[in-house]
């Protein structure tokens, strides 16, 4: 079944890099013989488990192809998918449970993006299922039902935290405020570092994650101004925080140009959705450990050129499908501690401790970033 000279219909993945999945998960998914058939190798279940995952083709397009059952092709991905997640998970689906490594997600924050105590990029996106006949309540917009995932990344574009609700139903909370993460953050869980001053300065501030404005401002959550501030130092943080929080865009940019099942509606249930999303989101963590040039070639994540102007990825050019931003629920107003914290970080950003040469030409006088059209 499995293509004898490469993988020609996985063109981002090495032979390599397919040994190594097989070598991990082959003694999870390897059948016996039975005196009635031959079984189906690891090999070949790996193979189709990828294909399905890579190209958003149907079970019965897959059947039709490779001569197994669309049943036998449905229970073959999902086993294989749940075996890849259950081996791949430690190494490279984990959620920082340290203070050192927490320090490092900011360290590569702070040395690649310029912004400090960052913990990681928030993103959250919806992605469109067939409604489960006779289960649950789901949201839906425009008639389409859905569920959402609600993730963290680091400044590599690795995700390091993922939620899926699968029996989303209407709430006055927004999906970050349904999380996991959420929850943890405000129960103090995640074992992150104290507040520490922030480098070449003896100003002391918490640790946080990044989000975009539809994001709670909390002092755990930096959120950057709404609308068109006025104010320059605003203007400022607007601009270095959204060179953070694009880690996010980029990472579901990535992963939904790889894996292309995400840029359809997938008729599954929730349950499985979440099965083959964690499988899929091992292995773009594992490529991107390897650095493999195949999976994220230079210039399909956004980059920036020698002036630091902002050049979009490839990616962009055909989008993440019918994935879709997820809708937040903003709160109305934030503490005074996490506005003193926003306000803190402006003053920063203009101050000689944390100013960068480069940020005054790529904001304009409206406060809007400037991108580069090549």
């Amino acid at each position: 079944m499995t293509p004898n000279a490469g993988l020609k219909d996985l063109p981002w993945m090495t032979s390599e890099e397919f040994e190594f999945l097989l070598s991990v998960v082959g003694p999870l998914i390897t059948k016996q013989h039975t005196k009635m058939r031959r079984a189906i190798t690891a090999k070949d279940r790996l193979y189709v488990t990828l294909l399905f995952l890579a190209t958003g083709e149907t079970f019965s397009s897959l059947s039709a192809q490779y001569k197994i059952g669309a049943s036998t092709t449905s229970q073959i991905v999902m086993e294989t998918c749940a075996a890849l997640y259950q081996v791949m998970k430690k190494d490279y689906l984990k959620t920082p449970s340290t203070e050192a490594e927490w320090r490092t997600i900011a360290h590569d924050f702070e040395s690649k993006w310029q912004f400090p105590h960052c913990l990681g990029a928030l993103g959250g996106k919806r992605i469109y299922i067939q409604p489960p006949a006779k289960t649950g309540t789901f949201d839906n917009y425009k008639g389409r039902c859905f569920v959402t995932a609600t993730a963290a990344v680091d400044a590599n574009y690795k995700f390091i935290y993922i939620s899926v609700d699968t029996h989303v139903t209407a709430s006055d909370a927004g999906p970050f405020a349904q999380s996991g993460l959420c929850k943890w953050m405000d129960s103090g869980l995640l074992n992150c570092p104290p507040p520490e001053p922030l480098a070449n300065s003896e100003l002391k501030i918490p640790y946080m994650f990044v989000g975009d404005e539809t994001y709670p401002l909390r002092p755990d959550l930096m959120t950057p101004y709404p609308s068109k501030p006025t104010d320059r130092s605003q203007q400022i943080l607007n601009y270095r925080l959204s060179r953070a929080q694009r880690a996010a865009d980029n990472a579901f940019g990535i992963l939904a140009n790889r894996f292309r099942f995400l840029r359809n509606t997938i008729y599954l249930e929730p349950e499985k959705v979440l099965k083959i999303l964690t499988a899929s989101l091992c292995i773009h963590n594992f490529l991107l450990e390897r650095r493999s040039e195949g999976y994220a070639p230079p210039g399909l994540a956004d980059w920036e050129n020698e002036e630091h102007s902002l050049v979009e990825g490839t990616w962009r050019d055909k989008g993440t499908g019918s994935l879709r931003p997820a809708e937040q629920k903003r709160e109305c107003s934030a503490s005074a501690t996490a506005e003193m914290q926003q306000s803190l970080l402006c003053d920063y950003f203009v101050s000689p401790a944390g100013y960068v040469p480069w940020q005054e030409q790529h904001v304009s006088n409206e406060g809007e970033l400037l991108l580069v059209t090549l």
